[in-house]
């Protein structure tokens, strides 16, 4: 069982991907000539942000906001609203756009532009990166590498954190894993090109208590994804809040920044270089058929 602080029995991570419009735009160019479609990554600016940041404020909760580069330009009131209050501003691409192993040269420029904008417009240097829809590279963790990442939280393959291990066997960046069923998008995003059920606050409330129960009772890391245009509508955000006062009935919860989970782990655990788990990348190692 993983040691958390002061005795904690697990760690949860309250975590918001601050899409905006982009979530729209990096599916398909066209939307950008479809201001309703585009309307439901500014509702998530323009309501669902100021009203979760209420909702921190009230419970008295850190969370972590990734944030695109295009958003830290385009929305950087909201962006400066999140930072006054205290939380941790996390690398989400430039534009929202889904990771191509086989396109390294667009990796860079999302990393590197993405970086740019945090700086130049909030005086950011994130510890931590999430890929947009969870999509990863060899050569992205290499470049979370070269900027100094503390921790990644894009992967599904664990419940636990864990060290990435480089090629020549250096230490990488902390993993913070997550899982769809943790994530609002699968059960509320909705568009006329990819319709699919909208579904309900009580089945998505309990799917979440669900696993963290047993993540619970495992001791493990119960990493929460929501994004403001979904979890920000009106009853949504109810749900929320009777989701988090399901977690307080639970003794032992350290609440944290996805930065303090992963720090806290890279202290407290040592980096085995050795321990074949902790590699994400097998497939890499096997032939094509």
């Amino acid at each position: 069982m993983v040691q958390w602080p002061d005795g904690a029995r697990c760690a949860v991570t309250l975590t918001f991907d601050f899409d905006a419009e982009t979530n729209w735009l990096a599916r398909d160019p066209a939307n950008a000539r479809r201001p309703g479609t585009l309307s439901q990554g500014t509702y998530g600016a323009r309501v669902g942000v100021p009203r979760i940041l209420d909702l921190l404020r009230h419970e008295g909760l850190p969370a972590t906001f990734f944030v695109p580069g295009w958003v830290a330009e385009e929305r950087t009131e909201r962006v400066e609203a999140i930072l006054a209050a205290g939380h941790e501003i996390g690398h989400h691409g430039y534009l929202h756009r889904w990771v191509d192993p086989d396109r390294p040269d667009e990796e860079v420029e999302e990393m590197e532009r993405g970086l740019a904008a945090l700086k130049s417009r909030l005086g950011v240097k994130p510890s931590g990166y999430r890929s947009p829809a969870g999509e990863v590279s060899p050569n992205l963790i290499r470049l979370l590498v070269e900027n100094g990442f503390l921790y990644d939280s894009s992967l599904m393959d664990s419940i636990e954190p864990y060290h990435h291990v480089m090629p020549d066997g250096a230490q990488g960046p902390v993993e913070l894993p997550w899982h769809w069923s943790l994530d609002d998008a699968p059960y509320l995003f909705f568009s006329l090109k990819t319709p699919k059920p909208i579904l309900t606050n009580e089945h998505i409330l309990s799917i979440w208590q669900a696993e963290f129960r047993a993540i619970h009772e495992q001791g493990a890391l119960f990493n929460l994804v929501m994004h403001p245009q979904g979890i920000g509508r009106p009853s949504r955000l109810a749900m929320l809040r009777d989701f988090i006062a399901f977690t307080r009935t639970f003794e032992g919860v350290w609440y944290a920044s996805a930065q303090q989970v992963a720090a806290h782990w890279r202290a407290a655990v040592p980096y085995d270089p050795a321990d074949g788990r902790i590699n994400p990348f097998i497939a890499e190692r096997v032939p094509n058929p």
